[in-house]
């Protein structure tokens, strides 16, 4: 297994590729999910750009190459189903590209979300369905499911598919893949490209155990890319006001809950549990660092976040069982 880091926690302080590569290398990592557009960004990653040249592409490969590191994955996290046309189209085109450019460089997943559209073909904005009554919202997610979700990503399942390509899927509240069912039902709907990017932090706050869900998403062989990322839920605020917190998250004083940097929501005893249930799942890929933590500069929480996994991560391969 190894330790990577979605690169956006580095666009402020190293924004030239090169700088943020000798960064990632230097901390001790071993992989990089690159932003290729939409809401991560293509600061390191522009695959609009890399399309165009075969050297530039060339020379982008060796970047990477020469500081022996892997391209987990290409992260073009957005919302293609968005009710917008103009940011719909923008989406999609760079899911496309990200497609596209994943191929060329031989990397075989993009991380994602599965976007969310509105109630109807008028809306300007998505529309998150979170209850069953009053029936107006089993109507609108069935019309979203039927109308919107399926087709739209059978069509770049196939084109996915056809380019060696899996879609990695961010199980995100505010879009309509967002626990375990969900997550399954697309999978179901569209074929196996579809899978996780399975990031536990978006579920503890839902009430999700993310080894229950692991365990299910890789019994139906869908466990595709590892985020390393933790929440931290106030019980205070919580017993107060509930999970559903719509409040900034730079109001970290008065918020449910928060992204923590792991180990700051849970400790130890819970990610060796985790890592071991990877393991026993035969997930032998990479655990990508995401840092969205308000209360920890980036420096800090990448050295911090580290030294954790340290302790955490199975590198070596299981001994013999001599003993049996």
């Amino acid at each position: 297994m190894k330790v990577g880091v979605i690169t956006a926690v580095f666009y402020n302080s190293y924004p030239r590729l090169e700088d943020m590569l000798d960064k990632v290398k230097n901390l001790g990592l071993e992989a990089v999910e690159l932003g290729a557009g939409n809401y991560p960004g293509s600061i390191y990653c522009n695959s609009r750009e890399l399309l165009k040249s075969n050297e530039k592409l060339k020379l982008y490969k060796e970047e990477v190459e020469k500081r022996d590191l892997l391209i987990s994955a290409l992260a073009v996290h957005g919302n293609p189903l968005h009710p917008d046309e103009s940011i719909a189209r923008e989406h999609n085109e760079k899911t496309n590209n990200a497609i596209l450019l994943a191929e060329k460089l031989g990397v075989s997943t993009i991380t994602l979300l599965s976007g969310c559209p509105g109630s109807s073909e008028n809306d300007k904005y998505p529309n998150w369905v979170t209850c069953s009554w009053p029936n107006d919202y089993p109507k609108i997610l069935n019309w979203q499911w039927e109308k919107k979700v399926i087709p739209y990503w059978k069509k770049i399942g196939k084109f996915a598919k056809d380019h060696g390509v899996r879609l990695a899927f961010e199980m995100h509240p505010g879009f309509v893949v967002y626990n375990t069912e969900t997550l399954l039902k697309l999978r179901e709907n569209v074929g196996d490209v579809i899978g996780a990017n399975f990031d536990p932090s978006h579920l503890f706050w839902q009430g999700i155990d993310p080894i229950v869900s692991m365990k299910k998403i890789s019994e139906a062989g869908a466990l595709f890319h590892v985020h390393a990322k933790d929440t931290k839920i106030d019980n205070y605020n919580t017993a107060l006001n509930g999970v559903l917190d719509t409040k900034s998250f730079v109001n970290v004083k008065n918020r449910s809950w928060l992204f923590r940097v792991v180990g700051y929501g849970n400790g130890y005893d819970w990610w060796k549990n985790f890592v071991s249930q990877l393991s026993k799942e035969n997930y032998d890929y990479v655990l990508s660092i995401e840092h969205e933590d308000a209360l920890m500069s980036g420096e800090e929480g990448m050295r911090k976040t580290i030294e954790f996994l340290k302790e955490v991560v199975i590198k070596e391969k299981p001994a013999e069982i001599y003993w049996a």
